[in-house]
């Protein structure tokens, strides 16, 4: 994270069931504050709205702005199911997000082939080709998963379609 943009960076928070709200990474002890020279794949730092523009970008099948990114084959590959068994109920794994591959074992609610990825303080998105949609879910809360918010947003956005 670049100092100047510091003031920008929010504040990660952890919770657990004996324990009330506690600050777990504050924005200026952060370990993104201080520069680094092995760069992982892990520990994503991003804005709402670059997530919106990737995810439109994805949608769009490599496109954005007029200017192509990433070819639409690309795009294909990357949101197919590489494992040929299940990530998770209902999901198998492309090449970097998940990817829905029966609905009903999944049991959620979404299109096959919808695919996206959760980050670990309960950061989500999701891109559903079939319906044209994104979604895109932030907070700072870790661990990932303790109130069920990202699947009750899934859920309030695709309840929401009126056809």
């Amino acid at each position: 994270m670049p100092a100047n943009k510091i003031d920008r960076f929010a504040a990660n928070y952890w919770v657990t069931p004996t324990e009330s709200l506690r600050l777990a990474d504050a924005p200026a002890t952060s370990r993104f504050a201080t520069p680094t020279t092995f760069f992982s794949g892990g520990g994503l730092v991003s804005t709402a709205s670059d997530y919106l523009r990737f995810s439109q970008m994805m949608l769009n099948g490599g496109a954005l702005d007029g200017a192509r990114l990433l070819s639409r084959k690309t795009i294909e590959l990357m949101t197919m199911d590489h494992l040929g068994e299940e990530f998770a109920p209902g999901y198998g794994f492309g090449l970097g997000v998940r990817v829905c591959v029966d609905l009903a074992h999944g049991q959620q609610i979404g299109s096959k082939g919808e695919y996206g990825w959760a980050g670990a303080a309960n950061t989500y998105f999701f891109i559903d080709p079939e319906e044209e949609l994104i979604g895109v879910f932030m907070t700072q809360l870790s661990p990932f998963g303790f109130y069920p918010s990202a699947d009750d947003f899934k859920v309030a956005v695709y309840q929401a379609i009126v056809d």
